[in-house]
């Protein structure tokens, strides 16, 4: 590992991510903000971090770092939101790591909050419309189900994929949904449940586009020396955080299968961390839909290209297998809660190098990767967790 500055993963909180109909967004995240609190041995955070994407269209709620420390206790301190689409909480886990490495802060907390069913019908097509190129892309009709599908269709091709080359993906996922209780989805399916299931936008069925729903999910991060006395958990720190953009609009890519950002952020991730992909215990990539998880496995080094679907296939990314995959159902099973998912993405992580995943366990899990993406990989943030001997 290189030499670590010490942030810590000190608490963590989360909700069911579900259809959140009875209680408010600012509610939803006030709920794991507390529980991210009351885990770490009550420290005072002085600055708040969101990741959010889309509440100022769906909840009609922009200021929501404002809003957010007023709601929960914390008036009076640093509070900012953070988008960049579907990576927003990556995002916003990214700042809360540098405010507290630099020593400007000492105790952050950061939250990621979505609610979808604030809003119901075409508007929320049309607000996820505005993460795509509005010039380019999403004033002609294409939406992120489209540039998926297109991404899917010609992997199959260039690579001469059966049909359901990648159901693997959903099939482990939704495997691993069933082991996490705050998942939105709890059972498992089988090949012919994959195969039988009705075609989204071909060649994606169903069990391929991660379902969006609500939630909220938080994390305290602080420096080693001003933990709790007693504290008692393994101390979780970050060993890598990094970002990395491409071009927003697929049309704009010299090789629109190859997810450029999601492997500068993963490379300079492992520089920073002074490990390789052979040393990573467990990946929460972001599969919002099968092809992007596919080609993030790629990207991040654990297959070459056109060969990460065989991975799912033969059981190499399941729980018991070489690189544990979407361990807590991934997007695909515990459900697209929007700007919450890099939050997720975190607290599952530390759950896991916890040793507090249940059935779901890795075995002697030390060193987690998580990546989150907005849009096609046009911006993707990852982290490095380890835990501390």
């Amino acid at each position: 590992m290189c030499k670590k500055t010490d942030v810590i993963i000190a608490g963590v909180g989360q909700i069911p991510v579900d259809e959140i109909w009875e209680i408010s967004l600012r509610s939803m995240a006030t709920k794991a903000m507390r529980a991210a609190i009351e885990d770490a041995d009550h420290l005072k955070p002085q600055a708040l971090y969101v990741g959010n994407m889309l509440a100022s269209t769906l909840s009609r709620q922009a200021h929501l770092g404002t809003l957010l420390a007023d709601y929960s206790g914390l008036a009076g301190i640093e509070a900012e939101t953070l988008e960049a689409g579907g990576a927003s909480g990556g995002a916003a886990l990214r700042q809360g790591y540098l405010a507290v490495a630099s020593g400007l802060v000492d105790v952050a907390l950061v939250v990621g909050v979505e609610k979808f069913t604030d809003t119901i019908g075409p508007e929320v097509e049309s607000a996820l419309a505005t993460l795509a190129d509005a010039d380019n892309e999403s004033i002609h009709g294409m939406t992120s189900i489209a540039q998926a599908a297109l991404l899917a269709r010609r992997y199959l091709y260039e690579y001469q994929l059966p049909t359901d080359g990648l159901g693997g993906f959903p099939l482990i996922a939704h495997a691993n949904g069933m082991g996490n209780q705050n998942a939105l989805y709890r059972n498992a399916i089988t090949p012919d449940d994959y195969q039988r299931a009705d075609p989204v936008c071909d060649p994606l069925k169903l069990f391929d586009v991660a379902p969006f729903a609500d939630g909220a999910a938080a994390l305290i991060l602080t420096r080693r020396e001003l933990l709790p006395k007693g504290y008692h958990y393994p101390a979780i720190h970050v060993a890598a955080s990094t970002i990395a953009s491409d071009t927003l609009s697929l049309a704009d890519r010299a090789d629109p299968l190859w997810f450029t950002a999601a492997q500068t952020s993963v490379e300079q991730a492992y520089l920073k961390a002074g490990i390789n992909s052979q040393q990573v215990d467990l990946f929460e990539y972001h599969d919002a839909f099968s092809i992007f998880a596919a080609l993030s496995l790629e990207a991040a080094g654990f297959a070459s290209r056109g060969t990460s679907w065989k991975l799912a296939a033969d059981g190499s990314i399941a729980l018991t297998g070489q690189v544990p995959c979407a361990t807590m159902g991934g997007l695909q099973a515990r459900g697209n809660p929007g700007g919450a998912t890099g939050i997720y993405q975190a607290v599952e992580a530390t759950l896991q190098l916890r040793g507090q995943a249940g059935t779901n366990q890795i075995a002697d899990a030390k060193i987690a990767l998580i990546q989150s993406l907005g849009g096609p990989a046009s911006v993707a943030v990852t982290h490095i967790l380890a835990r501390e001997e």
